[in-house]
């Protein structure tokens, strides 16, 4: 990886960080299309909400977590990252006790609109 990001010029200037942002969303779009949720897991020990909060929140630290040990530019800031990633997940609680969620809130009807998108495809 690092011969590619040399060769390139890919640690440098504007593309600093190039590796970091393909590696991430990369992982994203390949949970996506594989099936492969955090949610599932969380929603057999918690409401539902707050393991879409959680399970989201958590993909996004692997995810970041792996792009930035690949990401030579970015491998000194891997922990950081990681750290600053998990500390929101401790006001989830407080949140959860005392924030009013709106019923207009953007998650709510997300997943049965997903569902029609997806019954609406003809996967061959």
């Amino acid at each position: 990886m690092d011969a590619i990001i040399e060769l390139f010029g890919l640690e440098q200037g504007l593309l600093r960080g190039f590796v970091f942002g393909l590696v991430h969303v990369g992982i994203l779009i390949i949970g996506y299309y594989s099936g492969w949720s955090i949610n599932r897991l969380l929603k057999k020990t918690s409401n539902g909400h707050v393991a879409g909060i959680v399970g989201a929140v958590i993909a996004h630290i692997l995810a970041d977590l792996i792009a930035s040990l690949l990401d030579p530019t970015m491998r000194s800031a891997a922990l950081g990252i990681m750290l600053g990633g998990l500390l929101p997940l401790l006001f989830i609680p407080l949140l959860e006790k005392y924030i009013v969620k709106s019923d207009s809130h953007i998650m709510v009807g997300d997943h049965e609109d997903i569902e029609k998108d997806l019954k609406s495809h003809k996967h061959n």
